[in-house]
């Protein structure tokens, strides 16, 4: 995943906040789950984050190429 993060967001925050919204779409969509009341952890509590610079492009192409890679990969795949 590669995001561009403002400079007046920290990342922890912009993190937990994608964690935290993505395990209520697991819970709702896989789960059944209504409501989250249930203590539930889809997410270790570690992330990595790196800077990028002028690599940017070159990674954003790669992200791409690997995306496509799977979408024809699924296709293929008979279950």
């Amino acid at each position: 995943m590669l995001l561009s993060i403002p400079p007046n967001y920290a990342v922890f925050r912009v993190t937990g906040y994608m964690k935290g919204k993505n395990a209520i779409n697991i819970a709702r969509t896989y789960l059944g789950e209504k409501k989250n009341f249930r203590v539930m952890y889809f997410w270790v509590r570690r992330y990595f984050v790196s800077t990028v610079g002028f690599d940017e492009v070159v990674i954003g192409k790669d992200i791409q190429k690997h995306e496509k890679e799977d979408k024809r990969v699924k296709k293929t795949v008979v279950i």
